[in-house]
C-alpha cells in the first residue's frame, strides 16, 4: 500500500529523494519478489534526475537477479531512468544488451520494449543491435515479442537501406506460419 500511495502522491518533482532512495535500496534486496517489484514500479513513476543518478548502480545489479520477475521489472524501469538521466545508459548498456539473450520470455520482451522506446528517441544508437533483434525475430514464437520487434524494425529500416530486403524472408515466414 505504501508504494501505491507514493505513486499516487509523488511525482518526479516531489522532493523525497533522500528518503525514497534508502527505502528503494532496502526493498530491492527484499526476499519477497513482489515487494521488490512494487519498489521498481514506484521508482519508475516518481524517479527524478537526482534519484535516477543515485540509484542506477543498485538497479544495474538487479539486471542479473536470479528472479526473472525482478529482471523484467528492472529492464522496464530503466527506460524511465534513462529518460531522467541519459548518462546512465552508457554505463548500463552492456548489461541491458545481455538481457536480449535472457532465457525468460518476459525479460526478453521487456528488454526489446525498452530498446524500442529508446530507438524512438534516437534510433541510430541501436543499429549495432540489429543482428540480435533479427535473431530473436527468427527464433521466437511469442506474438507480443514479434509485435515489439516489428515496431522496432519499422524504425530501424528507415536508417539502413539494405534492412528492408533482409526483412522479406522472416516477414513472409511470419505471415505464412503464424497462428495469430
Amino acid at each position: 500500500p505504501g508504494y501505491l500511495a507514493a505513486c499516487l502522491a509523488f511525482n518526479d518533482r516531489t522532493d523525497v529523494a533522500v528518503l525514497a532512495i534508502n527505502l528503494f535500496k532496502k526493498d530491492f534486496g527484499s526476499k519477497n519478489t513482489y515487494e521488490a517489484g512494487m519498489a521498481l514500479s514506484c521508482l519508475a513513476s516518481i524517479a527524478s534526475p537526482e534519484i535516477s543518478r543515485d540509484i542506477v548502480n543498485d538497479l544495474s545489479s538487479l539486471l542479473v537477479s536470479s528472479r526473472p520477475y525482478i529482471r523484467k521489472k528492472t529492464v522496464l524501469c530503466f527506460f524511465k531512468i534513462f529518460v531522467k538521466n541519459p548518462e546512465a545508459l552508457v554505463a548500463v548498456f552492456p548489461k541491458l544488451k545481455e538481457r536480449l539473450s535472457d532465457e525468460d520470455q518476459g525479460v526478453l520482451t521487456g528488454a526489446v520494449n525498452t530498446f524500442l522506446e529508446l530507438a524512438r528517441k534516437n534510433a541510430k544508437n541501436y543499429m549495432s543491435l540489429v543482428p540480435q533483434f533479427f535473431h530473436i525475430l527468427t527464433q521466437t514464437t511469442n506474438n507480443w515479442l514479434i509485435i515489439k520487434l516489428l515496431k522496432l524494425f519499422q524504425i530501424l529500416c528507415a536508417l539502413e537501406p539494405r534492412l528492408p530486403q533482409k526483412m522479406v524472408e522472416p516477414l513472409t515466414n511470419l505471415i505464412e506460419n503464424s497462428k495469430a
